[in-house]
């Protein structure tokens, strides 16, 4: 079946030194023939070896449009493991899409988003897991996120599935061989090592399973709630964090009632920050939607920080704010410390035992400290990849806690004694669900669904 020659622009649409347009597909080399002319007389493209870069010009029958370098990378040597060309033009926005256009015109079409890494996966190049890995490194929004997808991109959480994999499919294997031909398989006492080897499977998985909260929280942020009293500091502290002015700072208490968002970056971690309103007890109905809302906002939280105010006396919504925190991942902040204060850390272990620290949000002191405890509490004051494969795709996730259910029914079947073709049902159910991590049980909806959200030229 002939494959469509396809064209994109490959970098950002915006004036920059340099734009790339990248064509792949059977005639990728021969459509880029039509329109690029090299500067060594009477050579062509279609003459030249492959990864190899040459100089020369786009042209529109005889009148140049640009003067560029283009890369030829013949399949399977390629991204997509087709003939691609990728020309090298001035960034100019309209320059770009004058070369997009012109490329159109001679045979290629306008490839889809996400097309590129669609093909390498059909190809065979890169599997599921690692397609979608090619965005989240575009996406990335910190070091650890950037880490992370890039090492989910060189194959490691593919090779831990497809490790897993060959354990379950092995086991299936015996199984059936078994009961289709009992005299050369023998069945008794197989139950007992199954046992034991499905309970080692179903710890690699709860591993992985137990990786992906530590991967979404570091991928995505950690979600950080800044709680308090009207007027304890909170939206001073927030300004402290981001540093510059985002929210508005009064000596009027409520001021703040809507909810304000930031994400900041923090030694290779990012925290994704909201203000909220002070909660307190109020008659006022706009302000009462803030605090609920920050109610709500706490529920819902990986890190809590209540602000609590030194410089007047613990009152009711104090202790309110603090009932809310008990169980909870939170640090408390003795804001105002630099005045005289009234409150003191006794004060608050009464109530809650979280790591508890002076600052001055006012006048940045106690931050750094801040910082530190954030990263003790979730990562124990060192961010490291070492040798852990963490789950960052709530797709993968998803399968995994399917795979880990089924591991569960089958050590359930043996536990009552079951026939061992209960165990190979439940177990196939492992495998294909370990499949779709990397595509290799997946369906063509949900292949689109995915590449749907990648950014055009990739």
């Amino acid at each position: 079946m002939r494959v469509d020659t396809i064209v994109a622009i490959a970098t950002a649409m915006s004036n920059s030194g340099i734009g790339i347009i990248r064509i792949s597909g059977e005639d990728a080399v021969k459509t880029a023939d039509k329109v690029i002319k090299l500067k060594e007389k009477n050579k062509r493209l279609s003459d030249c070896e492959t990864h190899t870069v040459h100089y020369g010009f786009v042209v529109d029958g005889n009148q140049k449009i640009d003067e560029v370098m283009v890369l030829i990378m013949r399949g399977p040597k390629s991204y997509t493991r087709e003939d691609t060309i990728e020309i090298d033009c001035h960034g100019g926005i309209l320059m770009m899409q004058r070369i997009f256009e012109l490329v159109i015109k001679n045979g290629a079409r306008p490839a889809d988003p996400g097309e590129f890494t669609k093909r390498a996966f059909l190809n065979g190049r890169i599997d599921l897991a690692q397609a979608e890995s090619v965005m989240d490194v575009i996406s990335a929004k910190n070091d650890f996120a950037l880490c992370s997808s890039v090492e989910q991109l060189s194959g490691r959480v593919s090779e831990k599935i497809r490790w897993i994999r060959e354990k379950v499919l092995h086991e299936i294997a015996f199984i059936e061989s078994a009961l289709d031909d009992p005299e050369h398989y023998e069945l008794d006492s197989y139950s007992e090592g199954l046992y034991e080897k499905v309970s080692e499977i179903l710890q690699e998985v709860e591993k992985l399973l137990k990786n992906s909260e530590n991967g979404t929280i570091l991928k995505e942020g950690i979600k950080t709630v800044i709680v308090g009293k009207p007027n304890a500091g909170k939206s001073s502290l927030l300004n402290a964090l981001v540093g510059r002015e985002r929210a508005i700072v009064t000596d009027i208490a409520g001021t703040t009632r809507d909810v304000i968002e930031e994400q900041i970056h923090l030694g290779g971690f990012s925290l994704h920050l909201i203000d909220t309103a002070g909660i307190r007890d109020t008659k006022d109905l706009v302000e009462q939607i803030g605090v609920n809302l920050a109610k709500d906002y706490l529920e819902k939280a990986d890190l809590v920080i209540y602000v609590a105010d030194t410089s007047s006396p613990l009152n009711e919504d104090d202790y309110q704010i603090m009932d809310l925190l008990k169980g909870r991942k939170a640090i408390i902040l003795l804001n105002k410390s630099d005045l005289n204060p009234v409150v003191f850390e006794e004060d608050i272990r009464k109530h809650l035992n979280q790591t508890i620290l002076p600052v001055s949000a006012k006048n940045h002191m106690g931050i750094d400290l801040l910082e530190e405890e954030i990263k003790k509490l979730f990562f124990t004051g060192k961010i490291s990849m070492n040798d852990e494969v963490f789950i960052t795709n709530a797709r993968h996730k998803t399968s995994l806690l399917e795979a880990k259910k089924s591991l569960e029914f089958v050590l359930q079947s043996i536990r009552d004694g079951m026939p061992e073709d209960f165990y190979s049902i439940d177990l196939m159910n492992v495998y294909e669900e370990l499949g779709k991590i990397v595509g290799e049980a997946v369906e063509d909806d949900l292949v689109n669904e995915i590449f749907s959200k990648f950014c055009m030229g990739k």
